[in-house]
């Protein structure tokens, strides 16, 4: 007689790399396996514009690192959490040399977040709560379908902007602005 299929019930981030769900993407938050149905189209044009335009000015200047989509970094431990942003930034001076193959150990100086339709307003907060707590001075979140963002700051102050506005890299990435109405 053959045993069942032994089921997880608290995964931790090593696990989470070897993981395959075809055709999903996953996230680990407090030990637990969170599901995600790939985005839409408009969510992959803004996060690589958005990408795109953070990447340019970060090698321009030799500022740091920055990562495409659904890259994970693991921000806590014991539960393991493992999230995704849709872009990051990650300055020199905090990027490892050698890049590890696994997931970064700290979260990145800037995250951008881009709502897709199926998005709920509580996941994404969880995410930006994540963020911050676990050492983001910086959090985007870009609302392509109301056209606006909302900014999230280490200091726990907030922006909401209008498609008219532009998003500042203010000291995390000094310099850097972009316009929203350039995402649409």
């Amino acid at each position: 007689m053959s045993e069942p299929p032994t089921v997880l019930s608290t995964f931790t981030a090593e696990d989470l790399l070897y993981l395959n769900l075809p055709d999903k993407q996953a996230e680990l938050v407090r030990g637990r396996l969170v599901v995600h149905e790939p985005p839409g189209y408009r969510h992959g044009v803004v996060a690589l514009g958005i990408a795109r335009l953070i990447a340019n000015y970060v090698h321009h200047h030799a500022l740091g690192t920055v990562v495409a989509a659904e890259t994970g970094f693991k921000l806590f431990s014991n539960p393991d959490t493992v999230r995704a942003a849709d872009a990051a930034y990650v300055s020199r001076d905090r990027a490892p040399d050698p890049q590890p193959s696994g997931y970064l150990e700290l979260a990145p100086n800037l995250v951008v977040e881009v709502v897709s339709p199926s998005d709920r307003a509580g996941e994404i907060q969880a995410k930006v709560s994540d963020w911050l707590t676990g050492g983001s001075r910086l959090v985007w979140v870009i609302d392509p379908g109301r056209k606006r963002a909302i900014v999230y700051r280490e200091d726990g102050s907030v922006d909401l902007l209008a498609d008219q506005d532009a998003l500042d890299g203010e000291d995390v990435l000094p310099g850097f602005a972009c316009p929203l109405n350039d995402l649409w």
